[in-house]
């Protein structure tokens, strides 16, 4: 007797496993398609064309990937962009990658090689005579508009003080954006903050540079300033400016985010502080705006009285040396500090020195915001783009190479005193070719930095 198998029936009498349903189904559907005709015929041409052309794309695809990147190594190689230096040591073969073209600090190399015709005579045609033959003389155009110089100003809508930071030129640029803001807001501008700058170390107030009266006389048309707060004021804050709110404003801000972060809480607490405040105003603003920066850059803002002393006896004394040249002059000044290298992140030749330098600058200034991740820094990106700031040394090779007819030069006690001690032989030898040539009238040396002036 036979028990019931667990693949059949018991009376099954082969040991074939029967067919499966999907392969029943399909044996089905051709037999079906035969029938109706020569369509299926069609349908299989087309499946084979299909199969064919992904067949071709698969065994295609590894010279599909490989083409652009052997087209962009051509390409590289031919424009040398890469290149590299075999160095044998001791039966040691190292491969260097080789800097692009401009990318690194080669100044005092050129300054050898152009050396023996700097000792020659200058060239007496000087092509740049021609910076003073102005032939279009056009009278200056005012900032702002003055048909409404003697209308009121409305009513104040509170107290805007500001702090600017950084350098003069950028206390000046933040000044001239206070008076922007001030105007914007309908705001009494309080004379600004010099902020104490950790390079310069300069305590000066706002009346030790510029003239307040001219200052205040220059705006009282479009913007009220005062020189200090008034006392109903200061009581409200307990005679504290440090206790009146300080409004963290954003680098480039527009006049819309003052209309509608800074006006309400200006209104609302009577006066408001920003500090910092350089570089809180964006660059494009409407014309209006536009116009009293430009009122409080070429009209309100004078230097101080003795300032503008000092400059007119330096300006005649410069004119009076240059009468070879009729009176005209160059007057170049040469900032290589510390916070304008390590801002601009290049690299020169003071090897490690220079970069534990530049590192501390930058963290003592900017704290951390050379380091934010994502952050790269290109030395050699920036020089070959022009970004690196010329050294003393690249300055006085223009200057003798350009034979100009005067030069009055101010080395000032902030230059890298590395650079100096590195290169200071080579700065006295072009001293020498630039009075040699009657170039420069003065040319001295002290022990921490070089002055050239003239006089």
């Amino acid at each position: 007797m036979h028990g019931l198998s667990r693949l059949g029936s018991a009376r099954s009498t082969t040991s074939s496993p029967p067919s499966s349903p999907r392969f029943r189904h399909g044996r089905n559907k051709n037999i079906a398609g035969s029938r109706v005709g020569s369509g299926g015929g069609k349908q299989n041409l087309v499946e084979k064309l299909v199969v064919v052309l992904i067949s071709a794309v698969f065994k295609r695809k590894g010279v599909l990937l490989v083409a652009p990147l052997l087209y962009i190594s051509v390409m590289l190689l031919y424009m040398s962009s890469f290149g590299f230096d075999v160095v044998d040591l001791k039966s040691v073969v190292v491969v260097r990658e080789r800097a692009p073209p401009g990318s690194v600090y080669r100044s005092p190399q050129v300054f050898q090689k152009l050396w023996p015709f700097m000792q020659a005579e200058a060239i007496a045609n000087n092509t740049l005579m021609t910076a003073w033959n102005s032939k279009v003389h056009q009278p200056w155009k005012p900032c702002a508009d003055r048909s409404n110089s003697n209308a009121e100003l409305p009513k104040s809508n509170g107290f805007l003080i500001i702090e600017a930071n950084g350098g003069l030129n950028q206390q000046r640029l933040s000044i001239c954006d206070a008076v922007a803001v001030a105007g914007l807001l309908n705001a009494t501008l309080v004379i600004p903050i010099f902020h104490l700058n950790s390079v310069w170390r300069d305590s000066s107030n706002f009346g030790d540079i510029f003239d307040e009266d001219f200052f205040m006389h220059a705006l009282r048309s479009n913007v009220n300033v005062v020189k200090e707060l008034p006392e109903d004021i200061l009581q409200q804050f307990d005679h504290n400016i440090s206790s009146i709110v300080n409004l963290r404003v954003k680098g480039w801000s527009s006049p819309t985010h003052y209309l509608q972060k800074v006006l309400p809480k200006l209104q609302h607490l009577g006066a408001v502080r920003i500090a910092p405040f350089s570089n809180r105003l964006a660059q494009g603003v409407p014309s209006n705006i536009q116009g009293l920066r430009c009122l409080a850059n070429f009209e309100a803002l004078r230097f101080s009285e003795p300032i503008r002393m000092l400059a007119e006896k330096m300006v005649d004394r410069m004119v009076k040396n240059s009468s070879q040249s009729g009176g005209k002059y160059v007057s170049v000044h040469l900032r290589f500090e510390t916070d304008m290298v390590a801002f601009s992140c290049c690299e020169y030749d003071g090897g490690e020195e220079e970069k534990r330098e530049m590192d501390i600058a930058r963290e003592r200034s900017w704290r951390g915001k050379f380091r934010k991740r994502g952050r790269v820094i290109r030395p050699g990106a920036n020089r070959v783009d022009g970004k690196c700031p010329l050294t003393p040394l690249e300055v006085l090779n223009c200057i003798e190479l350009s034979a100009l007819p005067s030069i009055n030069l101010l080395f000032n006690k902030f230059i890298l005193i590395w650079f100096l001690v590195k290169y200071e032989y080579l700065l006295l030898k072009l001293c020498f070719v630039l009075l040699k040539n009657k170039f420069l009238k003065c040319c001295a040396n002290t022990l921490q930095f070089l002055v050239i002036i003239t006089g």
